[in-house]
């Protein structure tokens, strides 16, 4: 799966909080955020489609866009890009920045604890 950009997270989030949705209702939805008209959103669409992230149903109209990925699957990615990229793959090393930055309370903790002793072999 190729990275996704900020404007087809976009998109994806607004089929994914609708479990699919038709050309003007998405145009409705993201129009607050972005300002795009019908013809921009449809781009996207067709963009989108071809590389595999949406589906289109061809049933009824009018037609219906949906979700080709999960996001969890997205997610997964984009995790896996961000610390390929950003800590050249080292969990240890983005675990690290994440609570010298941020401290954890004694519950988050326990379970993050609790999470490693049940990763070892």
């Amino acid at each position: 799966m190729a990275k996704l950009s900020e404007r087809e997270w976009m998109v994806l989030d607004k089929l994914w909080e609708s479990g699919g949705a038709a050309l003007g209702e998405l145009v409705q939805a993201l129009y607050p955020e972005t300002g795009w008209s019908r013809n921009t959103v449809l781009t996207y669409l067709m963009r989108m489609e071809a590389k595999g992230m949406i589906l289109v149903s061809k049933e009824g109209y009018p037609r219906r866009y949906l979700a080709a990925l999960s996001r969890e699957e997205c997610q997964s990615q984009a995790r896996d890009n961000f610390l390929k990229q950003v800590y050249k793959g080292s969990t240890k090393d983005l675990v690290t920045a994440f609570l010298k930055e941020k401290p954890i309370t004694e519950k988050e903790r326990d379970e993050l604890r609790r999470l490693l002793d049940e990763m070892e072999v």
